[in-house]
């Protein structure tokens, strides 16, 4: 596995320099509105490269602390950047690729350790090459949250089958200090403790994610004023809570898509079908594709959450449910299913439920050629500041 961790990692690294160097005069034209150079320019672009896009949050809260924006950023991430960065003389970049890979790692090998257990030895390294080489895999080395997320769930479902609950909540509750995806751990989590001999020390035990969480809304008291800055910071992101759930996203997803159909068939870079981005902020037909792209891998997500439910069990059902359902539950008002594929790349029974798929020789082939594929154009649009998800 570290032989795979090193050549991916390194693939990756180089085609988004590549990228970069090659298509220079394609990058976007208003990244300037975007970057913030005080904190994105470190050691010069071989590891500037790895700061895009949100990373600019997470270089601010690590260097400077919390403002009201900020807030949508949760700490565990910016915090171990923060710390390693001063260690490192100021190379705040620098610290956030080291973590992210740090993190990568460790997730790849527990992976194809539980993936082993589930598969053989064979399915094992179909799902470490499956998570090596996902659309979105250049998240796990950015200056981003994803490994570390990815690395913390892992954990805790490991420690929780072993009967460590107490080690499992806190696990749990540092995912929940990464991201608010750590909530779809919680019911998972609580349904193997349910199951255990141990039942009332178990759900006793995993008590300890949501009291390690409010750590966050109490320093966010202290910080801002305000304890839940990181609920209303979602508006300076035009997220909102669907009345409807889940079905909100999903219902909007699904009309974006249509529009999308029907964009792409007219051909048309004025009239636009989703009005909801208005043409002059976004090529109607560079929306189209956006839309569409999100919604089919919400498609890949759901039928993926089907097999993991039925070959691994509800527990992991579960956790797939609920990572689907907390993002839909809050759609964007511009982009339905905004962030979609990056979101489902840390959902790690995902890569079991491909390797279980993979063992046919033609359905392992497709699913490696068509992850690299669109990695390859996922890297292509990191670097030269074109959103990717």
């Amino acid at each position: 596995m570290p032989e795979l961790f090193l050549w991916s990692r390194a693939a990756i690294w180089a085609a988004a320099l590549f990228a970069l160097y090659a298509f220079e005069p394609s990058r976007h034209p208003e990244a300037a509105r975007w970057d913030d150079p005080s904190v994105t320019r470190d050691l010069g672009s071989a590891i500037d490269v790895w700061a895009r896009w949100d990373s600019v949050f997470f270089l601010r809260i690590a260097e400077h602390g919390y403002d009201a924006a900020s807030a949508a950023f949760y700490p565990l991430y910016p915090l171990l950047v923060g710390g390693l960065g001063r260690v490192l003389l100021g190379h705040f970049v620098l610290a956030g690729v080291v973590v992210s890979l740090a993190a990568s790692l460790a997730a790849l090998l527990l992976l194809h350790r539980v993936a082993e257990e589930r598969l053989g030895a064979d399915g094992a390294r179909r799902a470490a090459l499956y998570l090596a080489l996902a659309p979105m895999a250049l998240f796990l080395q950015a200056v981003y949250s994803e490994a570390l997320y990815l690395l913390l769930a892992l954990g805790s479902f490991v420690l929780a089958e072993r009967r460590r609950w107490l080690p499992a909540g806190v696990l749990a509750g540092l995912a929940l200090l990464t991201r608010i995806a750590g909530l779809a751990l919680l019911p998972a989590l609580a349904l193997l403790a349910w199951r255990s001999p141990e039942r009332r020390r178990a759900l006793l035990s995993l008590a300890a994610a949501p009291a390690l969480f409010a750590l966050y809304p109490l320093h966010l008291a202290v910080r801002t004023g305000d304890p839940w800055a990181f609920l209303h910071a979602q508006e300076l992101w035009q997220r909102h809570l669907s009345w409807a759930g889940p079905f909100g996203g999903l219902w909007d997803g699904l009309r974006a898509g249509w529009a999308g159909i029907r964009q792409l068939v007219s051909g048309s870079h004025t009239h636009a079908y989703w009005s909801a981005v208005p043409p002059g902020d976004s090529d109607p037909l560079h929306v189209a594709a956006v839309n569409l792209e999100n919604l089919a891998f919400l498609c890949l997500f759901a039928a993926l959450t089907v097999v993991v439910w039925r070959r691994f069990g509800s527990p992991y059902g579960l956790f797939c449910a609920l990572s689907l359902a907390i993002p839909l539950s809050v759609p964007s008002e511009r982009w339905p299913l905004l962030s979609l594929p990056r979101l489902g790349l840390v959902v790690f029974p995902f890569y079991l439920a491909l390797a279980s798929l993979g063992g046919r020789p033609r359905v392992h082939t497709a699913i490696v050629s068509v992850s690299a594929l669109l990695l390859g154009v996922a890297v292509v649009q990191w670097s030269l500041w074109q959103w990717v998800s």
